[in-house]
């Protein structure tokens, strides 16, 4: 029997391109019957502000072969039979291994992608001419239990007064579910760890000025009823969901790029794979032009040596890092063992 089979016309950069399209009518959203062909006609529809968001630089995809209440996985290297519109960059990751990573550089490359059963696209905040210096500083606004999307909304807003203070030009999108992204555009002279340094020295002087709001603590027991300042979505080879990438939940939102002045009535379930293309129509790329004006860390490299001058040192990085300088013990506080009365 026959596989069920479409193709999709294409336009790019050389011209239309036969992008095909098997199990075009496989429900990928059960609860709104959003199919994979709806999805490969929504990647269409918004690929030139998808490409400026994520192109041209390491992109993980996460996919999921049945539907979102199915199994995925990640893909991060070029899988064999990928068609020579599909590029790849040679990464180092923290471990020191070197692997080639998936760029994606063309509508038709996101549509492959789409063919590939993608749902996440998790691009890295390099590019690919030079993957080890970020061009974006990235920090992830994380609301923990207790606290929603209109908590993350007046942290955002204070992050950027701190971001503006230390020279750099903020930048905001929805996470797609409860969570805010501030992305500033910054110049490639530092690698990841630098970059990481930075994000924390923001965090922290966040964090002074919201105490009860705010909290940079790694370990959830801690947190309480805050917004959690997750430092390390800085990392090398830690990405977050891109902008117009969607998600995989069952209301079939997308990060979503706003506007400050737009910010505080923003109802972030209100993107969705079915709005955002008429949002794009009508208000246009708020992300438009991101890169133009990038800026340096310097001045935020400065107060996390003010704050290492102070005794306050590295924070905890993630579980699979390999054990990094000056790093405080990777157990969490209740199970730390106590010194000897």
């Amino acid at each position: 029997m026959a596989t069920e089979r479409t193709v999709l016309t294409v336009p790019g950069p050389d011209g239309d391109r036969e992008v095909g399209l098997s199990s075009p009518n496989r429900v990928l959203w059960p609860q709104l019957g959003i199919t994979k062909h709806e999805l490969a006609e929504y990647v269409i529809a918004v690929a030139g502000p998808f490409l400026s968001a994520n192109g041209d630089r390491p992109v993980s995809l996460e996919r999921y072969p049945e539907s979102i209440d199915g199994e995925s996985f990640f893909s991060k290297n070029p899988p064999k039979g990928a068609p020579d519109f599909v590029t790849s960059v040679m990464v180092t990751y923290n471990s020191g291994r070197r692997h080639p990573q998936l760029v994606l550089t063309e509508a038709a490359a996101i549509v492959w992608a789409v063919q590939m059963n993608t749902i996440v696209f998790h691009p890295w905040a390099s590019l690919a001419g030079d993957t080890d210096d970020p061009v974006e500083l990235r920090i992830d606004l994380d609301p923990q239990p207790g606290t929603d999307f209109s908590d993350a909304v007046p942290a955002a807003h204070a992050l950027r007064e701190v971001l503006r203070e230390a020279g750099l030009d903020a930048w905001v999108k929805t996470s797609g579910n409860r969570g805010i992204h501030v992305f500033c555009p910054i110049e490639p002279t530092h690698e990841f760890l630098d970059v990481r340094h930075a994000v924390i020295a923001a965090a922290r002087e966040l964090e002074r000025r919201m105490p009860e709001k705010v909290t940079t603590s790694w370990w959830k027991e801690e947190r309480g009823e805050r917004i959690f300042v997750d430092f390390n979505q800085a990392n090398r080879d830690r990405t977050m969901a891109g902008a117009y990438s969607p998600r995989a939940l069952p209301t079939a939102t997308v990060a979503t790029p706003v506007t400050w002045d737009e910010l505080d009535e923003v109802d972030p379930a209100a993107f969705t794979i079915r709005s955002v293309p008429e949002r794009l129509a009508t208000v246009g790329d708020p992300w438009a032009g991101l890169l133009e004006r990038p800026g340096r860390i310097d001045t935020l490299l400065e107060w996390w040596q003010r704050d290492l001058d102070s005794g306050l040192g590295e924070l905890a990085f993630p579980p699979d890092f390999p054990k990094m300088p000056g790093e405080p013990p990777r157990v969490q506080p209740s199970r730390a063992k106590k010194p000897d009365a």
